[in-house]
């Protein structure tokens, strides 16, 4: 019983790695930008899709720029519709973003058909790797290490470089960075654009696990947003301790009640709600207060 735990939560770091990608490109989003994005999920299905097509003309090296195709997909519609709602109430927002998230779903149906698609991952990634208890897929020790390495990369970026701290600035009091003589509204393109790029790094790495399919961005933005509830909006480390224990609690109410599974994390979420209502790591946000 003890190997089959340890073995599952595994497993379960693994998919609680893919929501905290998600989530914390939803977190950034909210806390420097202030938007509720629930378009989010359906990037992450665009760095899929945009794999899949990559790959089939240029290989896996090719797949790559999947996640950067994302980022600056995002960056276009950040220019030509989001940057008209920061000076709107965040419901706005909300309904906005659903609406787009609609209309790439569509696109994709459009595209590439609605039907799911298979897409391996690659051959240098296949068999297991056994230690102790644990037994997991040489692509998922991938997917652990990758996206381990994308969200150091991350912090340091944000806490060490230049364009980094301003970024962080710019969400705390953008008139002062303005002032200051820094282009904002291009500053908060480029995070929309990290946002979602982010996104698409998950999507990316889902492939091969998930069936490819227009419909996965709905089981990506619920997970996102219940991540992004529990670890506190606009924290990134929040949204990373969420994810995981999101993953864990999901993988082993697989393993023991897979009729629960579904409900597992909407129970964690009213745990952590009842006692710390602002989540985990929540920080009061007076524009919305």
């Amino acid at each position: 019983m003890f190997d089959v735990i340890v073995s599952q939560a595994v497993n379960g770091l693994v998919l609680g790695f893919l929501y905290v990608l998600i989530a914390v490109g939803l977190s950034i989003i909210f806390g420097l930008l202030g938007i509720v994005n629930f378009a989010h999920g359906s990037f992450f299905a665009l760095g899929a899709f945009f794999a899949l097509s990559l790959y089939k003309y240029l290989g896996w090296p090719g797949v790559l720029l999947s996640p950067i195709l994302v980022g600056l997909v995002g960056m276009v519609v950040e220019m030509t519709l989001i940057r008209r709602l920061y000076d709107k109430e965040p419901l706005v927002s909300l309904i906005l973003t659903f609406a787009l998230a609609l209309l790439i779903e569509a696109i994709i149906r459009l595209v590439w058909g609605g039907s799911g698609i298979p897409f391996s991952a690659p051959k240098f990634l296949s068999g297991f790797v056994e230690y102790g208890p644990v037994l997991m897929t040489r692509y998922r020790l991938f997917v652990l290490a990758t996206t381990v390495a994308l969200l150091v990369a991350l912090w340091a970026f944000f806490a060490f470089t230049p364009f980094g701290r301003i970024l962080r600035a710019g969400s705390r009091d953008a008139e002062m960075v303005g002032l200051l003589g820094i282009n904002l509204p291009w500053v908060l393109t480029w995070v929309f654009g990290i946002g979602c790029m982010l996104a698409g790094w998950a999507g990316l790495l889902a492939a091969p696990l998930w069936t490819v399919n227009p419909t996965m961005a709905a089981g990506a933005i619920m997970p996102a947003f219940v991540i992004v509830t529990i670890g506190g909006l606009g924290s990134y480390g929040g949204a990373i301790l969420a994810g995981l224990m999101v993953g864990v609690v999901t993988a082993l109410t697989i393993q023991f009640r897979p009729d629960a599974s579904a409900a597992a994390m909407y129970v964690l979420m009213a745990i952590v709600l009842l006692v710390r209502p602002r989540g985990l790591f929540g920080e009061r946000w007076e524009r919305f207060e």
